[in-house]
């Protein structure tokens, strides 16, 4: 796509603030979620757990329809209407106080990521090349950062008066987003006039794509615990939920701190996909961990070691992803890369929920810290046979 590199560079900014508040307004309200429902609501971890699991489930399902809608129309109707709806599953949210309420404000909130979340990814990759794009990805990851440590702040901040105020504040952060998507360029992310399930029979069609996103789950299944078992964990250990803000705090402030220069370095020595690899392994062995942690000191010192994960593998991931995925259908091969975090994600929160409460009943905690170091450690295995076939591909 042709555009000047002050249009680009405007693009560019545009999407690195939408993702400050996206992931300001999420994290506000989602880490919230898991505590207020079950330590102060009574539902059991279970149920809070799989509304969790449908909410990501629905998204990156759905996210299918939004990629393969950005190759014909472009991304920023979608990405404004997108958090519109998110904004007001929010709303929804702030007064569900029934089972019922709470997977319909999830299922609302899910149909608004369905909607920004693979054109915004693929905008990113449309509005870089492959000289910048790492870097671009890296800084994403900061700007996300700094989103997850005001967010929870805010959130336990907010939460002193009431849980109400703290949804309505996430819903304004995505409201807010509509006025920075006017600054973007306009973007079609196709290349041609073909007919708007081309893109998506590409990417189902390339097996290297697809055992790549198949692998990706296991990255999303560990990922996702940062939002329902983690929270839980700091919960318990310390009997205050402004754990749950320190938590994602350390998390957070790691990933605004030195996202960029440890990638940066990282580069100089790894290819994407070693590096992603490298990734999984000190997320596995992060939260494998926690089996063993009985102080609140221990269990920081696994969020360390899982954050240094996430600070390899998630920007690399996504630029895997972009130097994968066909260059004429960019929307649906990331809409077809949700696929992995909708399965992964999905699964991750249900079996956290599950094996939490199982865990609680039989006297078993380390149960569900060791499941997802081996899920992690088994993802790290197939990526390093993925990346022995992939050895020729100099991107890779």
């Amino acid at each position: 796509m042709q555009l000047s590199p002050s249009a680009r560079r405007r693009g560019l900014l545009a999407l690195l603030a939408t993702t400050f508040l996206m992931y300001g307004g999420f994290f506000m309200v989602i880490p919230l979620v898991s505590v207020v429902y079950v330590e102060q609501l009574g539902f059991t971890v279970a149920t809070v757990g799989l509304s969790l699991a449908m909410r990501q489930l629905l998204q990156q399902g759905l996210t299918l329809g939004g990629g393969m809608l950005a190759d014909r129309i472009g991304v920023r109707l979608l990405i404004g209407v997108g958090v519109l709806v998110r904004a007001v599953g929010f709303v929804c949210l702030a007064y569900a106080n029934t089972p019922g309420l709470l997977f319909l404000a999830m299922a609302l909130s899910a149909l608004g990521g369905a909607l920004f979340d693979a054109p915004s990814r693929a905008a990113m990759a449309t509005l870089t090349d492959e000289t910048n794009r790492a870097r671009f990805f890296s800084l994403n990851g900061v700007a996300s950062g700094m989103g997850m440590t005001l967010g929870p702040l805010l959130g336990a901040l907010l939460l002193r008066l009431n849980f109400q105020t703290v949804a309505l504040a996430a819903a304004v952060c995505f409201t807010a987003i509509c006025g920075v998507v006017l600054l973007m360029p306009p973007l079609k992310l196709a290349q041609d006039k073909q007919p708007i399930g081309y893109g998506l029979g590409l990417a189902l069609h390339d097996r290297i794509f697809l055992t790549f996103t198949l692998l990706m789950t296991g990255y999303w299944f560990m990922w996702v615990q940062i939002t329902l078992s983690l929270p839980l964990a700091a919960e318990r250990l310390t009997g205050n939920s402004d754990a749950v803000g320190a938590i994602y705090a350390l998390n957070a402030g790691l990933t605004v701190l030195f996202q960029y220069p440890i990638l940066r370095f990282a580069e100089r020595y790894l290819r994407p996909l070693p590096l992603l690899i490298c990734g999984l392994v000190l997320m596995a062995l992060g939260l494998g961990l926690v089996a063993t942690a009985t102080t609140v000191s221990m269990l920081a010192g696994c969020v360390v070691l899982f954050t240094l994960g996430t600070l390899l593998a998630t920007p690399t991931q996504q630029s895997v992803t972009a130097a994968l995925a066909d260059k004429r259908a960019l929307g649906s091969y990331f809409g077809v890369s949700s696929l992995a975090l909708a399965f992964g994600g999905s699964l991750g929160n249900a079996a956290g929920g599950l094996m939490a409460d199982a865990a609680r009943a039989n006297g078993q905690p380390a149960l569900p810290w060791l499941t997802f170091a081996f899920v992690g450690l088994s993802s790290a295995i197939g990526m390093t046979l993925l990346a022995k076939a992939l050895k020729r591909v100099s991107v890779m």
